[in-house]
């Protein structure tokens, strides 16, 4: 049984021994009222939380697409031989998976974000794919590796780029709590806890 069946039955049991049992009512009147505690105990407690696909499914859909194709990256890495972009590559996941754990967590936060979802992971992954498909036909023209060389370049500036992204979304909150921080010890030292104070009791401790 799980814990609001457990209770909800406890209820119900309640509610029908004490007409029975204390009050010496009729057995069935008792069982009814059991019953209609237990349905009640069931409908209060058995209320879900809603869920990001429940109150936003537009955001949802879209952590799921990129979440898909979070994943199409990695596992495009152990098929690309240069080892700095595979690095790279790596960095970016890690990035773009806290990214979408972030944001599914604090769906407020995706506000800023759509040319992320909508543009920058989408031509990412195409990148990738494209730079997967010339490196394996090895190419030695001046064209393919000018281009594999330009893919380097960029997918070192999409890994700054992510990192960036990352960044900003705790941006406010870092700022909300240092300003909280110095509220918090401005009172710690009006009320005589300064540095010295406190060296002082620790010391008699």
């Amino acid at each position: 049984m799980k814990n609001k069946e457990i209770v909800s039955a406890t209820i119900g049991g309640c509610f029908f021994a004490i007409p029975y049992l204390a009050l010496s009512a009729p057995i069935l009147p008792s069982l009814l009222i059991g019953v209609a505690a237990f349905g009640a105990g069931e409908l209060v407690l058995g209320e879900n939380k809603l869920t990001l696909k429940d109150t936003n499914r537009s955001l949802y859909n879209k952590l799921k697409i990129a979440n898909k194709q979070n994943n199409h990256i990695l596992n495009m890495i152990p098929r690309l031989e240069d080892e700095t972009l595979k690095k790279q590559l790596n960095e970016i996941y890690d990035s773009v998976s806290k990214i979408i754990s972030t944001i599914s967590k604090h769906p407020d936060k995706a506000k800023k974000d759509d040319n992320f979802f909508d543009y920058y992971l989408p031509i990412t992954v195409k990148l990738i794919d494209r730079y997967d498909e010339i490196e394996n036909q090895k190419l030695s023209s001046k064209e393919s590796e000018k281009f594999l060389t330009s893919t380097n370049k960029m997918v070192d500036e999409i890994n700054r780029a992510y990192k960036k992204i990352l960044s900003d979304l705790y941006r406010k909150d870092i700022v909300d709590m240092d300003a909280e921080m110095k509220v918090f010890d401005s009172l710690l030292k009006a009320d005589g806890f300064n540095d010295a104070d406190l060296q002082v009791k620790k010391e008699e401790n």
